[in-house]
């Protein structure tokens, strides 16, 4: 398959997933607050790409929802080509990819996140995944959310699942502090095996999330919660908040390629703090 109809179909993937996972937000707010979506361009002096970041503020389900779709291009800095595999002999690279954080109003309901990116250099690769990150712990919550994903993993490889599951808690694992993040989820990065297989695995890993989502907020969405619930909460986005200025590689990437900054940051909680 051509190149250039391989980057079509996955940007185009990746614009209809935010456009879907927006149109289900905005149902859990019954349509009573709307995202601010904000188009950015890569380099205002030539044609590099760019995006489109929505942000959803102080709703009654979500403190903060941030929503985020890419497409760029360019030359990657001389100081990272090296970083990024096919990048040292040609530093040209093309990238897409969607982004989401939910940081929730109740905080019985765990923070999510969830990406997928497709990066052509020299070659050409899939990443991303998705996790969730309480504030309180819910042992049937857990059990249910990783019987979902290997249900989903299974359907394309039988050894994703543990090798997505272990890859995950290996990365977002705040070092300093000897902890996780969260419970974990999935994460993978350089698939490269078969266009089509993992272009399918990745779209079956966005529909995952969009039916997780719905279904984590709204088993939840009306039970009482108290003010430590809430503290155990703030505590938890500045683990969080660690995590994402330190470790996160889409932050860094993001900075390094000359992306929107707000765009970049979006995964900041609204409210967070430290003991």
């Amino acid at each position: 398959m051509d190149l250039d109809i391989k980057k079509d179909l996955v940007s185009n993937w990746f614009k209809l997933l935010q456009d879907a996972f927006c149109n289900d937000i905005n149902i859990l707010e019954k349509n009573k607050i709307k995202f601010k979506c904000t188009t950015w361009k890569k380099n205002s002096k030539k044609d590099e790409g760019g995006g489109e970041y929505r942000i959803l503020k102080g709703g009654k389900v979500f403190d903060k929802v941030g929503v985020n779709y890419s497409e760029v291009y360019g030359k990657f800095p001389k100081n990272f080509q090296k970083n990024i595999l096919g990048a040292k002999k040609n530093p040209r690279f093309w990238a897409s990819g969607i982004s989401v954080v939910m940081h929730m109003k109740n905080p019985l309901i765990p923070a999510m996140h969830f990406n997928t990116r497709y990066i052509c250099t020299t070659q050409q690769w899939f990443g991303g995944g998705m996790d969730v990150t309480p504030s309180k712990k819910d042992g049937l919550e857990k059990k249910d959310f990783h019987l979902t994903l290997k249900k989903m993993c299974d359907r394309h490889n039988k050894n994703y699942y543990k090798r997505y599951k272990k890859l995950c808690d290996e990365y977002f694992y705040l070092v300093h502090r000897k902890e996780s993040r969260g419970i974990g989820g999935i994460f993978f990065d350089y698939k490269k095996d078969n266009f089509e297989k993992d272009f399918n695995f990745v779209r079956d890993v966005g529909v995952t999330f969009q039916i997780l989502f719905n279904k984590m907020i709204r088993k939840k969405l009306k039970k009482k919660w108290t003010a430590k619930d809430k503290e155990m909460q703030y505590i938890k986005r500045g683990r969080y908040t660690e995590f994402n200025l330190l470790y996160d590689r889409g932050t860094k990437f993001g900075l390094q390629t000359g992306g929107n900054i707000d765009g970049i940051l979006m995964s900041l909680p609204p409210l967070a703090k430290w003991k």
